[in-house]
């Protein structure tokens, strides 16, 4: 089983893919011809996920889900990074020895 440190940095980075490929589609809403960007995340046996990027089958511009996807991905990146540090505070406060 994978640490809650790696766990969590995993859904941090799939939380970045996310907002990177909105921000993309959003950049390149008027652009002719583009193909959106879409994000599928498959879980890791070992714990954790991992984030692909993919040309999305909708074609034209899809602004509303776009920004719902880059609020989901602000939420997700927060709630994985309060999993991390509570994960170290958790290892530190275990390590900690009174004299």
């Amino acid at each position: 089983m994978a640490s809650i440190g790696s766990i969590a940095l995993s859904g941090m980075n799939a939380a970045q893919t996310q907002l990177n490929a909105s921000a993309n589609n959003v950049a390149n809403a008027q652009t002719e011809g583009y193909k959106r960007q879409e994000v599928l995340q498959t879980p890791q046996g070992e714990g954790g996920v991992s984030a692909s990027v993919v040309a999305s089958k909708q074609s034209g511009p899809a602004l509303e889900t776009d920004l719902v996807n880059q609020l989901q991905a602000k939420n997700a990146f927060l709630a994985n990074l309060a999993v991390f540090k509570t994960g170290n505070a958790m290892a530190g406060a275990l390590l900690d020895t009174k004299a």
